[in-house]
């Protein structure tokens, strides 16, 4: 499962135009900082799928053994941690359907399900995580992870590291949300912690589809956002298409 935050394009990127925009530079600031959080302990997170599209930067979330909502694919890549050793722990899987969900547009619906090719092996590296059974409330605290920003002299906007890393962030209200996004947040999306220097993520390297799971349930994956701080991410609310998601998966 992933947002479907692309454009239709040669090579396929993460990233639909517009979605994604830029203010300064945070990196230039503090260098040889980590500002992407931390890294994860190995195998805690795993459920995350690193989405090979051309590009780098495409995250999601394994629900099911043959089922991952996803973003623009060629190949699914599970039981990832660090992206530059052969671990011995990875499943590469070919992306046999993609399925947007039926109303997208550019800020809205911002969902689709990639059918594997063949079921993923299920072991200490690679899980499900499960759907939610009810949406997350304001202040729920929540993990989002991914190959997150690195800070350093040479890249003003930062490299993108080869391990997974974690960041731990609270729900914000609608209200924020609303006040931070107006014209553009609706009910099915909702936003983690105000960006700050400490607490930047994934937004400026384009880390869409990055799944955030509030209790052991996947709550979110990341749609768009303004890499600046005082601004938050939004992400797609994974609780309104629980049903659209298991229809697909039962039809199929």
């Amino acid at each position: 499962l992933t947002s479907r935050s692309s454009e239709q394009q040669t090579p396929p990127i993460c990233l639909r135009s517009g979605r994604l925009h830029r203010s300064g530079s945070l990196c230039s600031e503090r260098p040889d900082r980590i500002v992407g959080g931390y890294e994860c302990r190995k195998n805690s997170v795993p459920y995350q799928v690193y989405l090979n599209t051309g590009y780098r930067f495409c995250g999601g979330a394994l629900i099911s053994r043959t089922w991952v909502p996803l973003l623009l694919v060629q190949t699914v890549h599970l039981g990832e941690h660090d992206l530059g050793v052969d671990e011995g722990t990875e499943q590469i899987i070919d992306a046999e359907k993609i399925i947007d969900h039926p109303r997208y547009t550019l800020y809205h619906n911002d969902i689709m399900l990639v059918k594997l090719s063949k079921p993923a092996t299920l072991n200490n590296y690679v899980r499900t995580v499960s759907l939610p059974t009810s949406c997350a409330v304001t202040g729920t605290k929540c993990l989002t992870s991914g190959w997150g920003l690195t800070c350093n002299f040479e890249s003003q906007y930062g490299t993108v590291s080869d391990r997974v890393r974690c960041l731990d962030v609270p729900i914000l209200s609608d209200t924020n949300c609303d006040s931070s996004w107006p014209y553009q947040f609706t009910s099915n999306m909702f936003c983690n912690l105000v960006l700050s220097h400490l607490t930047l993520s994934f937004l400026c390297q384009g880390e869409f589809g990055a799944p955030l799971v509030c209790n052991g349930q996947l709550q979110g994956l990341l749609s768009w956002g303004f890499y600046s701080e005082n601004m938050p991410e939004v992400y797609t609310k994974v609780c309104k298409y629980t049903s659209w998601i298991r229809g697909i998966m039962m039809s199929e």
